[in-house]
């Protein structure tokens, strides 16, 4: 579900009338929390974000059980091209393993309350096919390396 920028408020408009916040979140749904000096938050109703949980359990669930009856991942497989375009300058190999480590995400995400780690996996992957499909970037990768450059920056 987005969030357009009808559907948000300021912190300074919770903090000065919470009710009248709350109650604009409990019929939207949800509500976008701006604030000038720190990340934006969602103000949501408990029971909502229960539901969003338990369809996305569900979810994870579904792809779990249909990996469980064919290993190989066919079926989803074949649909990856779809969700993300990127995946053709992967390996077959690739794809599958992919495939497998966003599903196993995906269930990090439903059962353990991990989010970061599926946008880590996709993140990874996409950045793999990038170097992929650019045949000079690709090919300085794979040149071999000697010697120590130091502590890796991590950007999120």
């Amino acid at each position: 579900m987005s969030t357009s920028n009808a559907d948000a408020v300021t912190f300074s408009d919770l903090s000065r009338n919470p009710r009248a916040v709350a109650e604009r979140a409990a019929r939207l749904g949800r509500v976008r929390i701006t604030h000038r000096d720190a990340p934006d938050f969602y103000l949501t109703a408990a029971d909502r974000e229960d539901q969003r949980g338990q369809t996305l359990a569900t979810a994870s669930r579904l792809f779990l059980a249909l990996i469980k009856h064919d290993p190989t991942a066919r079926t989803l497989v074949i649909a990856m091209p779809e969700v993300f375009p990127w995946v053709r300058h992967l390996t077959s190999a690739e794809l599958r393993a992919f495939t497998l480590e966003l599903v196993e995400a995906l269930s990090d995400a439903a059962e353990l309350d991990v989010d970061v780690t599926t946008q880590e996996v996709i993140a990874g992957w996409r950045a793999t096919a990038r170097i992929k499909a650019d045949p000079a970037r690709y090919a300085q990768a794979r040149e071999a390396t000697s010697g120590d450059f130091g502590p890796v920056g991590v950007s999120a």
